[in-house]
């Protein structure tokens, strides 16, 4: 029985993964696949080819991803990209989630921006507890009027899904740099502390307020 059970545990081991893996790419494909249906009936790849093949939706997402981007790079595509924004702005309700939405995407995606460059480990909920976060930004507006000293935007998220967390603000002498990349925090944190990043001894820690140049 002893023998039984290790190798049950061996074999969910092996095929969890693999399982999850193989799901998440399957829905990741379909869903992008959906996309072929914008185009003409006659042009749909199904109809052209006599068959179906999983995997050209991933293809043509990328196509318009790249041909949007490349359109708006320039002159004539800026000018359309503010008359697009201008256009949704001045919808009452849809200017309200459409400007959050960009202000985010923005902030996360920009070459500049700042979002998620720098892992930290955080006193939370409560002092004597500690978190990983993730540094979003300095306070700024009306905040910075009511903040004495540095303080640091950190996002806090949650396990094992970091999608849902919390937004707080802390002193920077509070937080301590992570020496572990944005990814490796966030592959510790999903795998609810069983995958250390750099094998099993813990990561080299230094405080926040002794590395100014690494944190916004």
């Amino acid at each position: 029985m002893a023998n039984i059970r290790k190798w049950l545990l061996s074999g969910l081991l092996v095929l969890v993964p693999l399982i999850i893996t193989l799901w998440v790419l399957e829905w990741v494909i379909s869903t992008l696949d959906l996309t072929l249906k914008i185009l003409p009936e006659a042009w749909h790849p199904d109809r052209l080819l006599g068959l179906h093949i999983p995997g050209l939706g991933v293809l043509f997402a990328l196509c318009v991803v790249l041909l949007i981007g490349a359109l708006a790079s320039n002159i004539i595509g800026n000018q359309l990209v503010d008359w697009w924004h201008a256009l949704l702005h001045r919808i009452p309700v849809v200017r309200s989630i459409y400007s959050g939405v960009k202000q985010v995407s923005d902030t996360l995606f920009s070459e500049k921006g700042n979002a998620f460059r720098q892992a930290v480990l955080v006193q939370w909920p409560r002092e004597g507890m500690w978190t990983i976060a993730f540094v979003t930004g300095t306070p700024g507006g009306d905040l910075v009027n009511h903040l004495p000293g540095e303080y640091l935007s950190v996002y806090v998220p949650t396990t094992p899904n970091p999608t849902g967390g919390y937004f707080v603000m802390l002193k920077k002498s509070d937080c301590i740099v992570l020496a572990m990349s944005v990814d490796e925090a966030l592959t510790y944190v999903i795998s609810m502390g069983v995958i250390v990043p750099g094998g099993p001894k813990n990561p080299h820690m230094k405080p926040a307020s002794q590395e100014p140049a690494a944190l916004p």
